[in-house]
């Protein structure tokens, strides 16, 4: 395989996330490594539709490690759902000599590159770039960490808050499906509840924590909401719930929103970044395809697209368990 290659193509798709400059700066400088040439493809799968290339050089990336975002950007595309859209995305890697790919983003991004593979054999490695944490077969994602230390700065802010006027604060933190950045940064910030999509513990149990707290002295609490949670109420009629049936509570509503993807990545991730980007390149020139090069254990490994994407990451039960615990 190390012979057959010689042009390498890099796209992010799906929703961007810190650390994702760092990673296609790793990819770039493998390349350079290892005397391959490096393709940024813009705009993701519909970049690759529409033929948006460029040769990236080591020096293309230079001063980006740094940077939130995708310098390459990212775009959902419609086209590349179908099957002629597809067709003519590997066209375009053919007819530009890309011999291999590889894709930084999340599981939709993992889907549409096992498509590629399946339908025009075309060798694929993805790294798995989300803020969610949400992909199997590795211990983190890029810019989860970034993500999880934004939101942790932000509640202690608004705890001060809260001290201050003896408030209840729910705070609104991404995660559709996975209550990672949730759980984590309830824990790290010292929050009086989560509610996270993997559990569905009813409205009753959050109003016993609350009444529980406010016995034992607690004049202000922070519940850390996910986005995905499974009460059937959003945020503000949470809060109008809990303001219904528990009295002396000052309630107010925090949504972080899209401020968790944003921001320098931090050391972490740029180190897990240009880790995975090495380790794509290298897994390619190993022979290896349909892949996605993770973390386990400090490890680099890689593991099939199909096992990545499958299902839901199992929750920390022992990171609920300390919160249980350091929430008396």
């Amino acid at each position: 395989m190390l012979e057959k290659i010689k042009k390498i193509g890099v796209l992010t798709s799906g929703g961007d996330a810190p650390g994702m400059n760092a990673a296609i700066r790793a990819v770039a400088r493998s390349c350079a490594y290892f005397n391959l040439d490096c393709i940024g493809i813009y705009r993701g799968y519909q970049g690759l539709i529409e033929n948006d290339f460029e040769l990236l050089s080591a020096r293309s990336v230079r001063n980006v490690i740094n940077r939130g975002g995708t310098f390459l950007k990212s775009a959902r595309s419609a086209e590349f759902r179908t099957k002629e859209g597809r067709e003519k995305a590997h066209k375009n890697l053919v007819n530009a000599g890309i011999d291999a790919l590889v894709v930084i983003g999340g599981d939709g991004t993992f889907t549409g590159a096992m498509l590629l593979r399946d339908e025009h054999n075309f060798p694929v490695v993805g790294i798995p770039a989300t803020i969610d944490n949400d992909i199997n077969g590795t211990d983190y994602t890029i810019g989860y960490d970034t993500a999880l230390n934004t939101v942790v700065d932000a509640i202690d802010k608004i705890r001060d808050t809260a001290s201050s006027h003896n408030r209840l604060f729910l705070v609104e933190v991404m995660g559709r499906d996975a209550g990672d950045i949730a759980l984590n940064s309830g824990v790290g910030a010292g929050a009086e509840e989560i509610l996270i999509p993997e559990e569905d513990k009813g409205v009753e149990q959050m109003l016993y924590s609350l009444e529980k707290s406010r016995k034992s002295g607690k004049t202000s609490s922070i519940i850390v909401v996910a986005e995905g949670e499974k009460s059937g109420k959003n945020i503000f009629e949470l809060a109008e719930f809990i303001g219904e049936n528990l009295e002396g509570y000052d309630i107010r509503v925090s949504v972080l929103g899209h401020i968790q993807r944003g921001g320098a990545p931090s050391c972490y991730d740029r180190v897990l970044a240009s880790r995975l980007g090495v380790g794509a390149i290298e897994a390619l020139l190993r022979g290896e395809s349909n892949v996605m090069i993770g973390i386990t254990n400090k490890i680099v490994t890689s593991v099939e697209f199909e096992v990545a994407i499958k299902g839901q990451k199992p929750l920390d039960k022992e990171l609920r368990r300390v919160l249980n615990i350091t929430t008396v």
